[in-house]
């Protein structure tokens, strides 16, 4: 009867220790992955960052075409009518 009792307190505490070992690799691996993420995340973090400047400068060029079409197009607008009160 020794034995058997002896038997019944081992199994469990070797599927315990199984259950701990595969708990702790899976464990590391998870540490493994959210390292990855956390480096994925500053990259991109950084690529959106290069890309938001790019926009912002796009932006700028595209306020100061806004301002300055309508002075280009007068110029070029009272040219073309002074060639044709040339012409006539």
């Amino acid at each position: 009867m020794g034995i058997k009792a002896e038997r019944r307190i081992h199994v469990p505490k070797r599927r315990a220790r199984q259950i701990e070992s595969t708990f702790a690799g899976a464990a590391r691996h998870i540490s493994e992955l959210h390292k990855d993420l956390l480096a994925f995340e500053g990259k991109t973090e950084d690529k959106l960052k290069e890309h938001d400047k790019r926009f912002d400068k796009i932006d700028r060029e595209i306020q100061g075409l806004r301002e300055d079409i309508p002075k280009i197009v007068g110029d070029v607008m009272r040219e073309v009518n002074a060639e044709n009160r040339r012409r006539k």
